[in-house]
């Protein structure tokens, strides 16, 4: 059997979606931040189910609960959703005051916290695990964010790049057994031990020299 051909736009239904939009921006700012944040949740769902080439505007728009005009709105396309999506700050602490040999542990330190309170990581890790797109999202976010603090503590600037790529091995690995595969030992840990066990690891790969 066919599916059935997409209702026509109808007049009706346009002045209810310039209705909708109208409301939309006579209202408070909290609710407008709401909305933005239920579309963000909605599309990291549906982009880490369905990858990005599947995954419809119309469909993200039915998970959150809202009209398409006005994922539309806010974010003119997919590609626009996507790439609002899928902006994280990492939120970096400053290390300057850190000991230079408590380095490694201070950022497995950090991102403990970081996923521990925030479901937008784990979400936009299963992204990236799912499509290409996601896939080349993390290695920036990760490459531009890390890439500057193994820049500042590893012993020839040259290495950076690599070190950094290998943080990003071992934090990512943690955080995909610790948070998304949920692996009986990884989860068993608690942040201070699981510091102990990695921490030394990112110690080495950003100060060590050379193997």
């Amino acid at each position: 059997m066919n599916e059935s051909a997409p209702a026509p736009v109808t007049d009706a239904a346009t002045a209810t979606d310039t209705a909708t939009a109208a409301e939309e921006a006579a209202a408070p700012p909290r609710r407008s931040d709401a909305t933005r944040g239920a579309i963000l949740a909605a599309a990291r769902e549906r982009f880490a189910a369905d990858g990005y080439e599947r995954a419809t505007i119309r469909a993200i728009a039915k998970d959150a609960r809202i009209d398409p005009s006005m994922v539309m709105r806010y974010y003119g396309n997919k590609e626009g959703l996507f790439a609002a999506a899928c902006s994280i700050d990492l939120r970096l602490p400053e290390l300057t005051a850190v000991p230079h040999e408590d380095v490694g542990r201070a950022l497995v330190t950090h991102f403990l916290d970081v996923w521990e309170t925030d479901e937008v990581l784990t979400a936009m890790l299963r992204v990236g695990i799912t499509n290409t797109a996601g896939a080349e999202r993390m290695q920036g976010i990760f490459r531009d964010q890390l890439l500057p603090v193994a820049r500042r503590v590893c012993p020839d600037p040259a290495d950076a790049p690599t070190r950094a790529g290998l943080c990003a091995s071992q934090i990512l690995g943690m955080a995909l057994t610790r948070y998304v595969l949920r692996f009986p030992p990884a989860v068993a840990l608690s942040g201070e031990e699981m510091a102990d066990w990695v921490g030394p690891t990112i110690q080495r790969y950003l100060t060590a020299e050379r193997p």
